[in-house]
Formats: structure tokens, C-alpha cells, sequence
């Protein structure tokens, strides 16, 4: 009997079904998102922000504080900046944050 390794058939269901690597490249987007997040404002202010999704090339994040959407909203352009940079190509164009 031969087995397929797991990972070949996770790259095989992805490379055919592409809702599911949408999905998969999407809640990348979000991890590194919340990677940047705390790189430039630190864990504890970070802590206010929680990405939630991608959606239209926007990333979504919400806030609970209107002083940390603030924060976002001031540095929308080099958050974006770093999500590409470690992406490695240009997935995010904008950040909507809720407060």
C-alpha cells in the first residue's frame, strides 16, 4: 500500500479548488498583519487591534479603542507597506479599521 504525504494532498486540493487557496492565502494576509501590528506599536497596544479579514485587497481590523484606530488610520500607508514587503508582493491596498 503507498501513501500520499498529507502536504502533496493539501497542495493538490489547493492548486484545484482556488476558493480554498483564496481562503488559505487570505488568513496569511491577517497573521502577518497582526505580526506588523505589534512590530511597530509593541504587544500591549497592539493588543487593541485584532485583524479580522481580507477582503478586496482591504484588510479589515478592529479596534477596540478609537485612540488605536487612530493610530491605525496615521499609519495606514507604512502598515501596508510592511504587510506587502513580507508578503512579498502587493495583496493589500487599504486598511478599514472599526472602532
Amino acid at each position: 500500500m503507498s501513501f500520499t504525504p498529507l502536504g502533496d494532498t493539501l497542495h493538490e486540493k489547493m492548486d484545484s479548488d482556488k476558493n480554498l487557496k483564496k481562503q488559505v492565502e487570505s488568513s496569511a494576509v491577517v497573521e502577518l498583519t497582526e505580526e506588523v501590528l505589534t512590530e511597530m506599536f509593541g504587544s500591549d497596544l497592539a493588543a487593541h487591534a485584532k485583524p479580522l479579514f481580507l477582503k478586496n485587497r482591504t484588510i479589515t481590523i478592529s479596534c477596540t479603542s478609537s485612540a488605536m484606530a487612530q493610530e491605525i488610520r496615521l499609519n495606514q500607508q507604512e502598515i501596508v507597506k510592511n504587510i506587502n514587503k513580507k508578503l512579498g508582493s502587493e495583496e493589500v491596498d487599504r486598511i478599514r479599521y472599526l472602532a
